[in-house]
């Protein structure tokens, strides 16, 4: 297992959100390759400039998604943004492909010096916007990051994940999914509300926070007003909706919001 704690180094981290612009052969695809990298960049470096202690790198412009496969055209892009993004900022990197694209992330993360992704799918089945995630990605992830000696890279797991139905394991808590992702290997889990910017249930999180030891991260729905209260439960935050003009996450960098989070987390 690698250690996400010794990666990032500091208690009560801020993850900043790179959403790179739709990636060519998507539906959205407007920009270059080389576009695309370079706004990253920027975007990742001020995030470093305002106090963030790391940056992930996600697709999320690139709906609708395509499930686990996502295609050399992706992957490669991908690699180029991760690459130039670890060669630019001095923090931790992480990464994810949408959607479930675990395998091809880690490949990506391991290549470019990248130390963490950020994996859905990872136990147990559900039901999202691309289909059924019906074969849990632990077993032949954690093959994959062997087989590849990739073994410092850590998987933060998504439990009960945002935009997905859990209907399939609806008898199960999200302190059941927690300690199932515990058991199947994963390096730490993320907690997230029901929508990308909304705020995580605080009673769920307490439970995820009596259920498992790992690094226990937040993905969604952080705010100056809230992150007080989450840091009670949480060992870092991720934030992406609440930074952007506008608080919506497809908008560009607002250095006011970023501003305004980083002095609330002091």
């Amino acid at each position: 297992m690698a250690d996400f704690r010794k990666i990032i180094k500091k208690d009560k981290a801020l993850i900043g959100m790179v959403h790179l612009h739709a990636l060519p052969g998507t539906a959205g695809s407007e920009k270059s390759p080389k576009q695309i990298v370079d706004i990253a960049v920027d975007e990742a470096t001020t995030l470093v400039e305002y106090g963030f202690d790391a940056v992930l790198l996600e697709n999320m412009h690139d709906t609708p998604y395509l499930l686990r496969e996502v295609g050399p055209e992706i992957v490669s892009a991908m690699t180029v943004a991760t690459q130039a993004v670890v060669d630019a900022v001095d923090c931790p990197v992480g990464i994810q492909i949408l959607a479930g694209a675990n395998k091809a992330a880690i490949a990506v993360a391991h290549a470019t010096g990248a130390h963490f992704i950020r994996a859905e799918g990872f136990a147990f089945a559900s039901v999202a916007d691309e289909g059924i995630m019906d074969i849990a990605d632990a077993g032949p992830l954690l093959r994959e990051r062997r087989r590849i000696d990739a073994d410092e890279i850590a998987i933060l797991a998504d439990i009960q994940k945002k935009h997905s139905s859990h209907a399939l394991t609806a008898d199960l808590t999200i302190g059941d999914h927690a300690r199932g992702a515990d058991f199947m290997g994963a390096d730490g889990v993320i907690v997230t509300g029901n929508h990308t910017g909304h705020a995580v249930d605080i009673a769920q999180l307490r439970e995820v926070r009596g259920a498992t030891e790992l690094p226990l991260v937040v993905g969604s729905g952080v705010t100056p007003v809230n992150i007080k209260q989450i840091f009670e439960f949480a060992d870092a935050v991720i934030v992406g909706s609440s930074i952007k003009q506008g608080g919506n996450w497809a908008n560009a960098l607002d250095t006011t919001r970023c501003e305004d989070l980083v002095n609330a987390n002091r």
